[in-house]
């Protein structure tokens, strides 16, 4: 029974252990259900409500924490009496850090990509209370789906303090921490633009992975796993100590990932991860944690197939292996590898004021290998001009047409793999033993140095204070290297395609060099590259309103040291020696506030502008061959806004958002062949393709609610319902060694479609932004036995997904013949049926995980297990338009062939029935 009467000096104070270890549990949600007041225990577990107004008489205490269940306690608050609840036992909720396992161990092959592709996620791998955050972790991101239409790029991650995303793509590469799943789980999330503690965050949220061994609690874990997915077992062992009375603490994990194959064929996967951490505590105020981090991965690599060659070999097919010596290898292989070593200081100033200060140093290779065949036909078995399409081309073909079709097809669907016997006998017979075939590398070193220093503090009971400053340089290496001659004696570096015997010279200083296995060819160049970050933070946290306004700045610099002097940019400085610097700063801004109805009703504003100054991925043209900076370079611009209505009950938890997020000024730039590489269908080129001034609007809605039916039982919903678009019509011209553009300045303006010199108008106003589906929908039960055991099932929906556009064929190039006229024959309403994006299939995805885990005196066995797609839907996950043949004719006639188009859209499919099962004992 509740008595309405408050007190103006009752205390509710405890401190909170785990149940298994007795160790302090740090950043527990502590709350009385219906009060505003929330608060979270320290670093010792310790935590204490004291505010004027408590409500008096018996009351529910909550006490919540991602890795434990929720706990419940009745107390009665009396006027002017202190409650003393030490300890509190909090029981670890196994089962979320076994789904967390779970869900990094098999979306960590997603997150090795560093293409532009709809494969690209969102990298969100954190187990969160908020429902719809879940859905994303859980079964959403199997999709490629991007929260918000926004990829990891927008999103920031760090650990121990310092940001892990990459100078050269913004990305986190997941790779340079794999295999550390169970040292993975202190994680802190903010969602969207809310403030953090550790940096100014992106437009989609930041991560802070803590990886300090002191906040691991004492025990130790081995674990083996069976999976189908990335790889096909894994085995981890990991011990931590805790805090221990010397004032040392360490931890320590060694893993191992392998595989022939994973789901799609050919993907041998071969990974090893050591980390360990060191912490001494000075003294009360001060602590050094030192942790070193050792992950190489090597993993063969797969492609996006057209409907064709999909139909005939399943979407499990990779063209890139072939059996040498009975055994499988790949021609595309990825090799990371990138130790981090890391030096955190920890000063607690005093109560409330903290600082943290970090430095830490990376350097290592990553690598891609794949084919290099010197201008000779593409050996692959999916070269098109090895599929049944080619031979029915023509408008009737003969009935040697028919024949010749049959055969390849018969030969691609029991074949259709490398023939690395073929490429070792061309090798035997070239002149002089030159390789006519050779594996190619392309190579990355990187050596980067990070530092920053975080301050956070409190100025008074409402208000607080973070500020952080943040430092990194990195200098990068880039060059081919011959990995394998394939039996040959050298390889002559030259442009194989070229004719002109200066221009084809890779370096003219070095004409007609004969390579060898190990040596650099083709391209190399360094990139000097710095960025400076920093941020500064104030929130007010009232009795109903917090609030908070934040500022951040980034700078960069970059500059590209040419080591080769090519032939095709041989003018001085054009290649080799130094780029003139790119130098860009960006100011950037966000705020917002929660308003509290009661203890139950929430209202969130935040909104942002923010600016980001351009990678080095988007700011040279073609680094591998010149200096030229991209024309138009510019600060890319995203404002945001969204609002929130949350609402929790002991029973009921649930939120609906509504967001805006407008991008501007982006810039992106592609390689690839075409025909029309000067407005006309006579112009073969390998192209540089840059677009700059490219606008996006992402409008949609969040929903998540889970409900407790019983106390074993519960039903989620989650859905997202968004609609991405571009909303300008950007610039774009062509660069490449077989044309030297030279983009003139000027803009077009209005509506108006004209060159501008090399530059072309894209009309793109309307077109979606592909990368996985606009929206997705989720129903969910879940069953939690008292004798700890649970089960789960989701039934998931995607649609509305798109393949990503071909920029050059919405521009005049399109309906221009090559006296710069439209064609003749031109259809208006033909050319808009030619240029429709195509909209990929809805689909269904039905998940199912569940787990035990028993308690033998003081150890946990246990296990954990997933089935994605137990129904085995086949679908699609994105694709992409080909530029090959852009022009309205040209694709009139893809079109009209009466067997299948031969340059089609390309597509990335999604797994069929996978698993993941994991045993584990805990001690």
């Amino acid at each position: 029974m509740s008595v309405f009467g408050y007190t103006q000096t009752s205390v509710v104070k405890g401190r909170i252990l785990d149940s298994y270890s007795g160790t302090a549990v740090p950043a527990v949600q502590v709350q009385i259900l219906g009060h505003l007041q929330q608060v979270q225990s320290d670093s010792n577990g310790y935590f204490i409500i004291s505010e004027i107004d408590l409500p008096v008489g018996e009351q529910i205490i909550q006490l919540s924490h991602d890795d434990y269940l929720t706990k419940k306690l009745r107390v009665t608050i009396n006027n002017g009496k202190t409650i003393d609840l030490n300890p509190v036992l909090l029981e670890a909720d196994l089962s979320v850090g076994e789904q967390q396992t779970g869900i990094i161990s098999l979306t960590d092959y997603e997150l090795d990509e560093e293409e532009e592709s709809s494969q690209n996620i969102s990298g969100l791998l954190q187990a969160s209370r908020d429902v719809f955050l879940n859905a994303v972790a859980y079964d959403f991101s199997a999709t490629f789906f991007k929260p918000r239409g926004l990829d990891n790029s927008h999103s920031k991650l760090l650990i121990n303090g310092i940001v892990m995303n990459k100078l050269v793509s913004g990305r986190p590469l997941w790779s340079n921490w794999g295999g550390l799943n169970d040292l993975q789980r202190n994680i802190a999330y903010d969602r969207g633009t809310t403030p953090g503690d550790q940096d100014f965050g992106g437009a989609n949220g930041s991560t802070h992975i803590l990886m300090r061994a002191s906040q691991y609690k004492r025990g130790g874990r081995i674990s083996y796993a069976l999976a189908n997915r990335s790889y096909e077992g894994r085995v981890m062992v990991s011990y931590s100590s805790g805090h221990t009375r010397s004032k040392w603490s360490y931890s320590v994990l060694i893993s191992r990932r392998f595989g022939e194959r994973g789901y799609v064929e050919g993907t041998p996967y071969d990974a090893n991860s050591v980390f360990i951490a060191v912490e001494r505590a000075l003294n009360e105020t001060h602590s050094l944690n030192l942790v070193g981090i050792y992950t190489p991965v090597q993993r063969g690599r797969s492609t996006a197939l057209t409907e064709e060659v999909e139909a005939l070999k399943g979407n499990s097919y990779n063209p890139h292996w072939g059996i040498q010596d009975g055994k499988i290898r790949s021609s595309r292989i990825r090799y990371i590898e990138e130790p981090i070593l890391m030096l955190n200081h920890y000063w607690k100033i005093s109560e409330g004021n903290k600082i943290n200060n970090n430095i830490a140093y990376q350097s290592g290779k990553i690598g891609n290998s794949r084919l290099d065949y010197g201008g000779r036909r593409n050996p692959l078995a999916n070269y098109y001009q090895r599929l049944p399409s080619y031979f029915l081309r023509n408008p009737n073909p003969t009935p040697l047409d028919f024949q010749l079709a049959y055969e390849a097809e018969q030969e691609f669907i029991n074949n259709g793999q490398l023939d690395w016997n073929s490429l070792y006998e061309a090798n035997t017979k070239t002149a002089g033993g030159l390789s006519a075939y050779i594996i190619q590398e392309d190579v990355t070193r990187d050596t980067q140095l990070s530092m920053s220093s975080i301050y956070n503090g409190s100025l008074s009971e409402t208000v607080r204070l973070d500020g952080g400053l943040s430092y990194r340089i990195l200098k990068s290496e880039n060059y081919a290297e011959v990995n394998d001659l394939l039996g040959g004696q050298g390889y002559l570096d030259i442009d194989h395609f070229g004719e002109d015997t200066n221009f084809i010279q890779s370096d003219i200083q070095n004409p007609d060099r004969i390579v060898i296995a190990g040596e650099r060819y083709k391209y190399n160049y360094e990139i000097k590259a710095s960025n400076l970050t920093a941020f500064i933070q104030t929130r007010i946290n009232l009795r109903r309103v917090d609030l908070y306004v934040t500022g951040g700045l980034s700078q960069v610099n970059y500059q590209r040291t040419g080591l080769f002097q090519n032939g095709y940019f041989a003018q001085p400085n054009r290649s080799l020696g130094d780029s003139e610097t790119i130098n860009f700063t960006a100011f950037s801004a966000k705020f917002g506030g929660l308003y509290k109805f009661n203890g139950r009703h929430f209202f969130e504003l935040n909104a942002a502008m923010l600016a980001h100054p351009p990678t080095l991925r988007n700011s040279f043209v073609n680094p591998r061959q010149n200096n030229d900076i991209v024309d138009g370079l510019a600060i890319e611009n995203t404002r945001l806004a969204d609002a929130s209505y949350l609402f929790r009950t002991p029973n009921v938890k649930a939120r609906v958002s509504a967001f805006y997020n407008e991008l501007s000024n982006r810039t992106e730039i592609g390689f690839y062949f075409t025909q029309n590489a000067l407005g006309s269908e006579d112009n073969n080129a390998f192209v540089q393709e840059i677009v700059t001034g490219i606008g996006n609007r992402n409008v949609g809605l969040e929903i998540g609610a889970e409900v407790k039916i019983f106390p074993t039982f519960k039903i989620k919903t989650a859905a997202s319902l968004g609609q991405y678009i571009y909303s300008s019509n950007p610039v774009l011209y062509l660069s490449g060694d077989d044309f030297d553009s030279d983009p003139l300045d000027g803009v077009v303006e209005g509506n108006d479609i004209e060159i501008v010199g090399s530059k072309r108008t894209v009309i793109l106003e309307n077109y979606h932004v592909a990368g996985g589906p606009e929206r997705a929908a989720q129903i969910g039960l879940e069953y939690r036995n008292p004798n700890f055991w649970w089960a789960g099932i989701t039934t998931n929906y995607f649609s509305n997904s798109y393949v990503d556009i071909s920029y050059l064929r919405r521009t005049p190039d399109f309906y221009t013949d090559s006296d710069g006229l439209p064609f003749s024959n031109y259809d208006i309403n033909t050319a808009q049926a030619l240029l429709k994006q195509e909209e990929l299939d809805d689909y269904f995805l039905v998940n199912v995980v569940g787990g035990k885990s028993w308690r033998i005196g003081g150890y946990y066995i246990g296990f954990f297990a997933s089935i994605n797609n137990l129904l085995d839907s086949r679908y699609r996950t994105g694709g992409f338009e080909d530029s090959r043949r852009v022009s309205y004719q040209q694709q009139l006639e893809e079109k009209n062939r009466r067997y299948g188009p031969l340059f089609g859209n390309k597509y990335f499919f999604g797994n069929g029935t996978t698993y993941y099962v994991n045993i584990y004992l805990r001690f």
